[in-house]
């Protein structure tokens, strides 16, 4: 009895021992959900009404208040469809990261969700006359705030960039101009890769973007208010409201004439494909490159521009992860309880950060 008895206590105080390294390690506490304002300059002249107050929330693991540690930072990029909130308050984010941490299958890390929205969806994260200069405010601003406010650890290969479809689109864009601000990427199932099975100027109502009075009417059009997006980023003009903006392309007659000067440059300055040969040497520089999307997009000209940009990527020698996976374009792949951010995303920003 005496043996069993001092086998029980031994186990006991091993046990109790673990806890309470578990919750030094923790410092006792959970993570956090911090929300911030940040005041930008880069918006303050922008023509449509753009606020110069930019929204964010943090992701702090659990520890954080009780230590002097540091930690890398992850800065997500979301769909402007869905929200800098959406992935924390309808996607399970904060359990989700939570759970892949007590697993072992990543360290502890901050993440930091912002808002980069236009009045007609997404930023497309390039400096522009009429939307504000939204690669600066990331650069000039927004990293250095989140240095200067939380325990990061204040370098390009501690810094992570991920996003999801316009967001990914931003996370690479910026990435491969910033690499020395950025140490890896990953692109949840980016656009704006390259040329589409079917050409950019077939999805816009050219009738009605030529005589919209307001950026509300665009709004009616889902696709016209996606093109006037990009147009107001990449062929901004701010002496034509109420887009402000240069039309590649009019209607005549009921055809379609296409504006070649002007798609030359949208096409060049917009489609990531466009940008390899200028910045191939700094992705060269990069610790970790990903990028995935959905067989089953019914956009089928997402799945044609990613393969295709990964040949290009090939051929300027490149290294980089692509992968074709069988789901749908949603949500469900990526944040369900064992989607990808946990199968794939993190186990890739836990192999390639520094932590």
């Amino acid at each position: 009895m005496k043996t069993r008895k001092k086998q029980f206590v031994t186990v006991f105080c091993a046990l109790l021992l673990s806890a309470v390294s578990a919750a030094a390690q923790s410092g006792g506490s959970k993570s956090q959900i911090v929300e911030r304002v940040i005041h930008s300059k880069n918006f303050e002249e922008n023509k449509i009404g753009i606020s110069a107050d930019r929204k964010l929330v943090v992701y702090l693991p659990a520890g954080y208040n009780g230590a002097s540690k540091r930690y890398p930072v992850l800065y997500f990029f979301p769909s402007p469809i869905d929200g800098y909130r959406t992935l924390f308050d309808k996607r399970g984010a904060q359990a989700l990261f939570d759970r892949a941490i007590a697993r072992g299958i990543v360290r502890s890390f901050i993440l930091v969700s912002v808002d980069m929205t236009t009045p007609l969806g997404a930023s497309w994260f390039v400096n522009s006359p009429v939307t504000g200069n939204w690669e600066d405010f990331v650069v000039e601003e927004l990293v250095p705030y989140v240095d200067a406010s939380f325990r990061t650890i204040p370098t390009r290969d501690a810094r992570g960039l991920v996003g999801e479809h316009m967001g990914a689109y931003g996370a690479i864009r910026i990435g491969m101009k910033h690499a020395d601000v950025f140490g890896s990427i990953y692109g949840m199932n980016p656009v704006g890769t390259g040329s589409g099975v079917q050409i950019m100027d077939s999805r816009p109502d050219w009738d009605l973007l030529a005589h919209a009075a307001s950026l509300d009417e665009v709004k009616k059009d889902g696709f016209s208010a996606i093109f006037t997006s990009i147009f107001q980023a990449y062929l901004p003009n701010p002496e034509k409201p109420p887009l402000y903006v240069d039309l590649p392309a009019h209607r005549e007659g009921g055809k379609l004439v296409i504006d070649s000067r002007l798609t030359a440059r949208l096409r060049d300055s917009f489609f990531l494909e466009s940008m390899i040969p200028q910045y191939a040497d700094n992705l060269k520089t990069l610790r970790g490159f990903k990028f995935d999307w959905s067989r089953n997009d019914a956009i089928w000209d997402h799945v044609y521009s990613n393969q295709a940009f990964t040949h290009k990527l090939n051929e300027f020698g490149i290294a980089h992860e692509a992968e074709e996976y069988n789901g749908l374009w949603d949500a469900d792949p990526y944040w369900g309880a064992e989607g990808r951010v946990i199968a794939d995303v993190l186990p890739f920003f836990q192999q390639h950060l520094e932590f």
